[in-house]
């Protein structure tokens, strides 16, 4: 076990507090021993809050900020899940290629199976973020939203490390981790319902599991790229991320 194997999910230096507020527990979207159906509702209900909440737009203008000089851009979503960023990409880039990609046959089947995957301009296919089945700079622009906090720290570091091999930007969207005394709040907001409702289930382990930012930082450093980290606390948690050798 590597040094950042053994990374708290508050970052190296992170509080004793800090450290007992996360787990090792798999969200229900994780797990093998899950009923497909309990998987399906909890897609459906992140599908249903990132519509009602304008998810989907802001974060496609989130990535598409990245890659506004670039005419006819090469875009690779990883852990795709229901697919409802990269349907809003499509929509809000008419000449943009997309390429939609998750780990999981169900979600791939479902995803292919929409009537928007049909634009000859879309492919949709099973991938591993870890270890993305494309050669080097194959996308302008790589997105990540909402799954990064899935990953134990040696496959995050893994996931920065490939995402900017095969595109000239990874962007990762993904869940704040508030300070600690915040975070405790949070969790005692979402706990009474867990055991019932399979959606805030998921949401309070990805809570435990989610990074701060100085976590961010040591990921990067071990992968060995540059990070610039936006958002956070109240906001969805931005990184930008490029190869090293791109650093000014």
């Amino acid at each position: 076990m590597t040094d950042i194997d053994r990374m708290p999910r508050g970052g190296p230096k992170a509080s004793c507090l800090d450290r007992l507020l996360q787990t090792d527990r798999q969200e229900y979207l994780d797990r093998d021993d899950v009923d497909p159906a309990v998987k399906r509702q909890v897609v459906r209900a992140l599908e249903r809050t990132g519509r009602w909440f304008g998810n989907h737009d802001r974060f496609a203008h989130i990535a598409l900020e990245e890659i506004a000089e670039v005419p006819d851009p090469r875009i690779l979503e990883l852990g795709a899940g229901h697919g409802g960023l990269s349907a809003k990409l499509a929509e809000m880039h008419p000449t943009a290629t997309l390429t939609v990609t998750d780990i999981e046959p169900d979600s791939v089947a479902a995803i292919a199976a929409a009537e928007w995957t049909a634009d000859p301009r879309i492919t949709v296919r099973p991938m591993d973020a870890t270890a993305i089945d494309a050669p080097d700079g194959a996308y302008d622009l790589a997105v990540f939203a909402l799954s990064f906090h899935h990953l134990p720290p040696a496959a995050a570091a893994r996931v920065l490390a490939e995402g900017t091999r095969v595109a000239a930007t990874l962007v990762i969207i993904d869940l704040p981790r508030p300070p600690a005394p915040l975070h405790l709040l949070r969790l005692a907001a979402m706990a009474p319902l867990a055991p019932f409702v399979p959606f805030v289930h998921d949401g309070l382990i990805s809570s435990l599991r989610s990074y701060s930012p100085s976590a961010l930082r040591a990921l990067a450093a071990d992968a060995g790229v540059h990070v610039e980290l936006r958002g956070g606390l109240f906001d969805a948690q931005t990184v930008i991320a490029t190869a090293s050798t791109l650093e000014p």
